[in-house]
């Protein structure tokens, strides 16, 4: 979550048996009903049917094969081609991307960096300003939503998509089920947000099904807390809505007459009638059954009626063909709901996977193994340690790169998923980042070697976006704003008004993107990569703490990675093989991955190497 301006069925079933289970069961059946000519269809059913549909659940799962690589847009700025970027502009002034912008072309674009997982960021529908009463749907309150368009993260409707993706909002739905299955049929899978913490002040559900209750609706609120309650509330105290004092476009909106009584506490936990600005003041918390003003004591048994929504929620979104979700503020849900809902879910979808978001390095073993993740964000490690090395930053060192994967995530590094940019980050290109998208490339070849898990980029990373403007209320934070309707230069450089050819890019960019498509092409195919071990290379020839070099070897393949962050200087070294190293499986000739060079150097015991600064090789031998 973006913290901007302050903060931003039943498993002992036929489908859980093997193929020679159900022969088994099969041959019983046989018996059971030998005067019965109904046998040729049960026949044709276990020996025909299952076969085939065997065949293609290891056809959906082959994937698992290779590295997940994921592809993070936002479709409101992915698809818009508009380039007025008027501040605080609305829909019809600034545009907005559409589900159907992203075309059989945009997927096959995505395709070529190697990705195979896209997650689609802002699908729910969320807080707006955008009036769509027309369509049923009202334009919530100014004085809490942030931005003209709202923030993706302030859910209205957990049971909707939001209307400004659909070109006829009225087919809202439908359009994305057909996104879902374009993509599906370009053998990409789909990611979408699950935001359990929170949802917008607003909250209303006009979409859900028959049986479903709405949220708070039966809550008693006459309590601060009940564990049969959706909500906290601050009882016999309305809502007093924080501002900033400054005026803005939407100055004009804002009354600081938001009606709610009693007042609900806020997402980041803030108990309070009266939010400062810097809370997330648009939200409110949900409540999992803990009492965090009564020493956070616990109350899961009976099951809160949350939890059951929550499932409900995840549930519905995977029989809309998701394949998996990437999970808001993971950590300040309880553990315990993660424990009980994942395995949930996957029955439904065991190839499902679940991406928390997390930043405590503290409990990242225990989200994994108790709250049954799949993966974890690698934020607060390997992210801030390669971006201090990016900025040349007086204490970067690579001693944080060691520090993470003989360290913190040791034992579990394959479940960490490594990025260099999200919407919640800095743009690389930003003058407050790196001020040019190629110092950091380095960094970019050790997120993609240091370990098997999910590597992932963010639109217009692949291009060097540099986040520029004051777009209105993300302002000019060196980010893509995801509040505003806006349009990406770079970004639509590439897209190139819907033909996603880049031909409008300059010749850095097109190398740039070439250098993302090149080391995702070795990364997401390499043995090493995703099955193998790490050795790291001792400190050689003129290596000092802005260079680093390790090998990650298998049965399979051997590969040296060598990154040098100096800005200055060049790393000349004569990097010797261990023997465990060389009793694996020789490549010969030894290549430069990245470059795809074969290089002369002889068989033997050590390889010597020249990189200039700020550059990087994986050297295959």
């Amino acid at each position: 979550m973006r913290k901007v301006k302050g903060i931003k069925a039943d498993g002992r079933g036929l489908k859980s048996k093997t193929l020679s289970d159900r022969r088994c069961y099969f041959a019983q059946s046989l018996f059971a009903f030998e005067s019965n000519k109904s046998w040729l269809l049960i026949l044709f059913f276990y020996f025909i049917i299952i076969p085939i549909s065997s065949f293609a659940q290891k056809k959906r799962t082959k994937m698992n094969d290779k590295q997940i690589i994921i592809y993070q847009l936002l479709p409101r700025l992915f698809g818009n081609k508009n380039t007025a970027n008027i501040p605080y502009g609305t829909i019809q002034q600034n545009g907005s991307g559409k589900f159907n912008d992203i075309t059989d072309k945009a997927l096959d674009g995505i395709k070529e960096l190697h990705v195979n997982y896209v997650w689609y960021t802002g699908v729910l529908a969320h807080a707006s300003l955008t009036d769509y009463s027309a369509y049923g749907i009202k334009p919530d309150d100014a004085d809490v939503v942030k931005g003209r368009a709202g923030s993706p993260y302030a859910i209205r409707d957990y049971y909707d998509v939001d209307p400004d993706l659909a070109v006829e909002v009225k087919n809202r739905m439908k359009e994305f089920e057909a996104l879902v299955k374009r993509t599906h049929a370009k053998n990409l899978k789909v990611l979408i947000d699950f935001i359990p913490n929170h949802v917008a002040r607003s909250y209303h559900s006009d979409t859900k099904p028959k049986n479903v209750i709405d949220f708070g609706a039966n809550d008693d609120v006459t309590v601060a807390f009940s564990p049969r309650n959706d909500f906290y509330y601050i009882p016999g105290q309305p809502l007093v809505v924080p501002t900033n004092g400054q005026k803005t476009p939407l100055s004009v909106l804002q009354d600081g007459k938001f009606d709610e009584n009693p007042a609900k506490a806020t997402g980041n936990n803030v108990f309070s009638a009266q939010p400062k600005y810097d809370d997330w003041y648009e939200t409110i918390k949900l409540n999992y059954g803990v009492d965090y003003q009564n020493s956070e004591k616990q109350y899961f048994d009976p099951i809160p009626p949350v939890w059951l929504k929550m499932r409900d929620i995840l549930i519905f979104w995977t029989h809309k063909g998701v394949d998996g979700f990437r999970c808001d503020m993971a950590e300040m849900v309880p553990i315990a709901f993660w424990n009980w809902v994942i395995p949930q879910v996957k029955k439904v979808n065991p190839d499902l996977i679940f991406i928390g978001e997390a930043y405590n390095p503290k409990v990242y073993k225990q989200y994994l193994d108790e709250g049954k993740f799949d993966y974890l964000y690698d934020k607060v490690g390997l992210y801030d340690g390669l971006k201090r090395l990016i900025r040349n930053e007086p204490n970067a060192d690579v001693k944080d790169i060691r520090f993470i994967w003989q360290q913190e995530s040791a034992g579990f590094g394959h479940h960490m998923l490594r990025f260099l940019e999200n919407h919640d980050e800095e743009r690389i290109a930003s003058a407050a980042f790196a001020g040019k998208a190629e110092l950091a490339l380095p960094a970019m070849v050790v997120s993609a070697t240091l370990g098997g898990g999910p590597v992932m980029l963010y639109f217009g990373q692949e291009v060097g976006e540099p986040g520029k403007g004051q777009e209105g209320f993300g302002g000019d934070d060196n980010r893509t704003t995801i509040f505003d309707y806006w349009g990406v230069p770079n970004h639509q450089k590439w897209m190139n008004g819907g033909l996603f050819d880049g031909h409008k890019l300059n010749a850095a960019q097109q190398n740039l993107r070439a250098f993302y498509r090149q080391l995702l092409k070795v990364t997401s195919t390499s043995d090493a990569v995703l099955n193998g071990k790490i050795y790291e290379v001792p400190v050689t020839g003129n290596m000092n703490n802005r260079m680093y070099a390790f090998i990650r070897y298998s049965g399979k393949q051997r590969l040296l990675v060598v990154a040098n962050f100096d800005r200055n200087q060049r790393l000349t070294a004569n990097i010797e093989i261990p023997d465990q190293v060389l009793k694996g499986k020789s490549s010969v000739p030894v290549t430069e991955l990245l470059t795809d060079k074969k290089l002369n150097i002889p068989a033997g015991t050590a390889i010597p190497i020249k990189l200039g600064p700020v550059s990087a090789q994986i050297i295959e031998f």
